[in-house]
């Protein structure tokens, strides 16, 4: 059974940074590739970030690309998405979510913190 939970969402202005944090139980987290996901308001689910299970690999979305960072803490058993540069269409609740080693899918997703950033 793996668990993944969401925290450090909230309100920012425009502008802003959010750090949101992923801890994971359950599965040694070097054999998780990580990700990130969102989805907005009246939208469907979007692709934000992804990292590999040694970190060494790291994917972002167009529209977060340069803004936003993933990284991977294997000692913490946490993944991390840090925000900077927030603008009101990256409102949406922010997913976590794990692929286990030898499988090319998300198997395991967190229950998702809300963020919401005011212009």
């Amino acid at each position: 059974q793996v668990q993944l939970v969401e925290t450090g969402g909230g309100l920012v202005q425009a502008g802003g940074s959010l750090r949101l944090s992923c801890a994971v139980s359950g599965r040694t987290l070097r054999n998780l590739g990580m990700g990130w996901f969102r989805q907005a308001p009246g939208k469907e689910r979007e692709f934000v970030a992804s990292i590999s299970r040694s970190g060494g690999s790291t994917y972002y979305g167009d529209s977060v690309k340069v803004r936003f960072t993933i990284s991977r803490d294997n000692a913490k058993n946490t993944v991390y998405l840090q925000m900077n540069s927030l603008k009101p269409e990256d409102t949406g609740i922010y997913y976590c979510a794990a692929k286990p080693i030898g499988t090319d899918q998300y198997h395991y997703w967190g229950q998702g913190t809300q963020v919401t950033v005011s212009s």
